[in-house]
């Protein structure tokens, strides 16, 4: 019985996406690897524990406000958008689900502060607050203002993230690693781009308004054609002013599928049946790009 209700409450923080935190962070382990720092490895454990438990608290927080909200109960969902559909199937686990929600917050938050300790970096305590903020404001706020909706998942990934465990691990902030970061953060934000154009209908009838319902989808399908240009402008830039190692170069690989995914994105953009393609190569391009600029990294 117990088991059943812990893999029910799992299945809410979408374990199968949880692989984006790490994928991310490998950037982070290469680049410190790559400059021969002295690793801490209880900070890299604890740099892994409350990226994870963020990513875990986001995902959980907002399955539990769509829930209650109503809108879960009418998303039509497909492998990569709309939520797991446990809590309308089993809603009296819905307060569970919450109290992990802000525990795994609060575990973040902890660790958090810790590292801001240690690490004797003020200027960390920036990049904590703002990633609490976006993570506890992101369902019922942030996807209320297009823009931000836009670009928040990709500034929590990204710049955020992995510039704070750079400096974590480090003991100071990178240039290179800042537009490094900048690579995550197209990639993430069209992650969620693209996710969202199923769920428009019922997110417009529940009062949000990110991008593809402000535009429309046929327009919001330009914008991630322009990120995903942009994502790989930023990694041929890094490598052009010596950011990253040419083998860096191997983050190039998923550009294929880029291409594939932006022309079905634009051209199928209102057909859903059509689009699915265009959103499981999406996740590939997602996870599989910045591992292999990570790779490129150690194989400097």
């Amino acid at each position: 019985m117990i088991s059943i209700k812990f893999q029910h409450v799992l299945a809410t923080s979408r374990p199968k996406f949880l692989i984006l935190t790490f994928c991310c962070l490998s950037l982070v382990f290469a680049t410190v690897v790559s400059e021969n720092i002295s690793i801490n490895y209880l900070h890299v454990a604890l740099v892994c524990i409350g990226a994870l438990a963020a990513h875990i608290s986001v995902n959980m927080l907002n399955e539990y406000q769509d829930f209650t909200s109503g809108l879960d109960l009418q998303t039509e969902r497909t492998a990569f958008s709309g939520g797991s559909g446990t809590l309308p199937m089993k809603p009296e686990l819905a307060t569970l689900v919450q109290r992990v929600a802000i525990g795994s917050l609060v575990l973040t938050i902890l660790i958090g502060f810790y590292l801001l300790l240690v690490s004797g970096g003020w200027s960390l305590f920036l990049i904590s607050l703002l990633g609490v903020l976006l993570i506890y404001f992101y369902t019922n706020k942030i996807t209320h203002s297009p823009m931000l909706c836009l670009i928040a998942p990709g500034l929590a990934f990204g710049p955020l993230m992995i510039n704070g465990a750079y400096y974590v691990l480090s003991g100071h902030y990178s240039v290179g690693v800042f537009f490094t970061s900048l690579i995550v953060f197209f990639l993430v934000n069209n992650l969620l781009l693209l996710n969202q154009f199923p769920d428009l209908e019922v997110d417009k009838k529940f009062g949000r308004c990110h991008l593809p319902i402000l535009i429309g989808k046929k327009k919001s399908a330009w914008v991630y054609v322009g990120f995903l240009v942009a994502t790989y402008a930023v990694l041929l830039l890094n490598v052009a002013l010596s950011f990253l190692p040419l083998y860096s170069l191997l983050g190039l690989l998923p550009l294929p599928l880029a291409v594939l995914a932006a022309k079905t994105a634009v051209n199928y953009a209102d057909d859903l049946d059509k689009l699915k393609p265009a959103l499981a190569l999406n996740v590939v391009i997602s996870l599989a790009t910045p591992v292999l600029v990570a790779i490129g990294i150690i194989l400097q």
